[in-house]
Formats: structure tokens, sequence, C-alpha cells
């Protein structure tokens, strides 16, 4: 692969990187109050045109193929919103004794409370050649729940900022996210087939509006003296989420193929990404909203950061493995279900 398509291809990365090397460089740019505007701009027409390109995009009419497969739904956001955020703040109860950076420990946590994302475990299940229907139902249904369940889950476990009232978090979260998602599937009904003869770049404008959130994010972050990022806490962090991840796939294998489960190979691939992936698209706006106010909401987002593109890598990386591994158990169940009894 060419250099110009290797950057057309994670060109998304790269903008993260960027982004952040620019906040550095003028953070007064991207500040409250300064030429972005980011307390209107950022806060409410960003989050919302993510929400509504989210809801103009979302194939709903696909999902009903996958609606009857109750028991892996339930598994997987099960998993993914109960089982996840359980696990994560036990471990943080011992890494809160190390010497990693306290604020970087909290977006742990907050990673481990994001329901799956839209596109990342659907692209990967797909390409594996796993139940690709019931992936697009459980990150549609993820994201929808992940609406109510992520900020009860982030105000449970880290609590918010004490400038902003539990009303007016969910009031907002209304606002700019609900109805923005709903009326972009309102649309959607009357615009099915001229969206899909065109298919216009969804993904690539949610991904460029989620850079300038990010933007802002650390311009504000750049512009407060008081607040230093530590390498050695972050290259843990990086570590930890890589660990994490694999740890979890590998969870959601084992009790995927155990004996009776009643799963076929094709669903396991849908569950190990469904289960172990979080959303970055719905992630940044949340954490945006629900901590409005807190001076290291920066610091809170930089795990976030890594564990979009360190899903995207690993799964990309166990795909192989993965579809060998399906493929082969696939013979196997069809040569068993021939052999006469």
């Amino acid at each position: 692969m060419g250099l110009l398509a290797r950057i057309r291809k994670e060109w998304f990365i790269i903008g993260i990187v960027l982004v952040i090397l620019s906040a550095k460089v003028h953070p007064s740019v991207g500040v409250k109050g300064g030429p972005l505007k980011p307390e209107i701009t950022i806060a409410y027409i960003a989050v919302s045109l993510i929400f509504f390109n989210s809801g103009l995009s979302l194939k709903s009419e696909e999902l009903t193929s996958a609606l009857l497969h109750v028991r892996l739904h339930l598994l997987v956001q099960t998993f993914t919103l109960i089982f996840i955020p359980l696990a994560v703040w036990l471990l943080l109860q011992v890494l809160t004794l190390t010497a990693i950076d306290q604020w970087l420990l909290r977006g742990l946590q907050t990673v481990s409370c994001m329901p799956p994302p839209v596109s990342s475990a659907v692209i990967l299940t797909k390409a594996v050649g796993g139940n690709e229907a019931a992936a697009i139902f459980n990150s549609a249904f993820g994201s929808f729940l992940g609406i109510i369940v992520t900020p009860v889950l982030l105000l449970l476990f880290l609590g918010s900022s004490s400038s902003v009232p539990f009303s007016s978090i969910f009031s907002q979260l209304f606002m700019t996210v609900v109805v923005p998602l709903i009326l972009g599937q309102v649309c959607r009904s009357f615009l099915r087939e001229y969206l899909e003869r065109r298919k216009p770049p969804f993904g690539a404008v949610s991904s460029a509006v989620l850079l300038m959130i990010i933007y802002t994010t650390f311009c504000d972050t750049f512009s407060n003296p008081d607040i230093e990022l530590d390498p050695t806490s972050l290259l843990l962090v990086v570590l930890i989420i890589f660990s994490l991840q694999l740890s979890f796939m590998l969870l959601t294998f084992a009790f995927s193929t155990r004996s009776g489960s009643g799963f076929s190979p094709a669903d396991t691939v849908a569950i190990m990404f469904c289960s172990t992936h979080k959303s970055l698209t719905l992630g940044i706006p949340m954490l945006k909203i629900v901590f409005e106010g807190y001076e290291h909401l920066s610091l809170i987002s930089v795990p976030l950061l890594i564990y979009h593109p360190a899903q995207i890598l690993l799964g990309s990386v166990l795909v192989p493995t993965i579809r060998t591994w399906m493929v082969s158990r696939q013979k196997a169940v069809k040569l068993t279900t021939l052999q006469p009894i």
C-alpha cells in the first residue's frame, strides 16, 4: 500500500494527532470564549450534528432479521454495559494504589461505561464473515441504550461536575443526542432511496466533527498550566488498554463457545467484537456534556482516544486468525450434521 493510500485509510488517527498538536501550539483558538466559541459550536451544534448524522445513517430497517436473537443481544449488552464497568472498577481499586495518574485512571473508568460503536464492530465482524445482522443490531441498540445507561454509569462511578445538576445533564443530552437521533431517523425514512443510491460519507462527516471536539477539549487542557501529562502513566495506560481488550475478547470467546452455549461460530465473532468495542463517536460528546466544567476533562478523555484506535488495530490484526477458526469450526459443525446417526 502506497503512502497516500495509507494516509487516506488512516486519516482519522492522523487527524487526532494533528489536532492535539495544533491545540498545543495555539490553545487560545479553541478555549471557551475564544474565536471558535466551543461553548456553543461544540456543546450544541457539533454534538447535535454527530447524532443527527448517526440517525440518518443508521439502517434500522436491516435490524429486524436479527431482532429475535435475544440471548445473543442480552449477552452483548450485559457484558459491555454491566460486566466491563464493574471489572474495570475492581481493577482500579488496585491501580489507584500505584503512581499512575489518577485522572487517566478515571478515564479508564469512563471508557468502560461507553456503549458499543456504530461502525467498527460491524466492519470487523463483516471482514471475518461473522453474523453481521447481529453486529448491526447490537451496535445500533447499544447506541440507543447508551444514551440513557452511559450517563448514569458515569455519574455512578465518577460523579459529575458540581456546577451541572443531574437534570441539566439529561435535558442537554436529550436535546443534543436523542432529538437529533430521532430527527435523523425520520429524515432517513423519507430519503432512504436517495441515501442508498448516493451513499453519502456519513462516517467521514462524524469523524471530522469529532476532530473539532477533540481539538477544543485539548485546547482547554493546554491553556491550563497546572495540568501535565506524565509519559510513564500514559505508556502504562496504553499497555493496560491492550491487555483489557485482549482479556475481554478471550473471555467472550470462551463463554460463547462453551458446550451448550447455543451460539454459532458466526455468532461468536459478532459477540467478541460488539461486547468489547467502545464508542468514541458517542463517548467524547457525552463526556463533554456530563463533565462540563472539569479542568481535567481532556485527561479523562485520553484513554478513550487510545482505546478507539487500539480496538481497531487489535481487531484488524486478529481478523485472519478469527476467520480461520470460524471457517474450520463451521466445517466441523457441517460434517457432524452430515454424519448418519
